[in-house]
């Protein structure tokens, strides 16, 4: 994972931890997992947009 081991997340999340505080971190964590959802339903809209255009426009922008 990215060349980073135990003993170096651990550090990484007692910076963390001494940072924010304890009481941030479930607000903190609440958030990222919010903006990780919307990343991945952008993408499955824009797949599904691509899935329904009309062919015969898909077919004008290739020439």
């Amino acid at each position: 994972m990215f060349g980073i081991g135990i003993p170096e997340l651990l550090i990484i999340l007692v910076i963390i931890l001494i940072i924010f505080g304890a009481g941030k971190l479930p607000e903190i964590g609440g958030a990222i997992g919010k903006g990780i959802r919307n990343f991945k339903k952008s993408f499955q809209e824009q797949e599904e947009i691509k899935n329904t255009e009309d062919p015969e426009k898909i077919e004008e922008k290739k020439k």
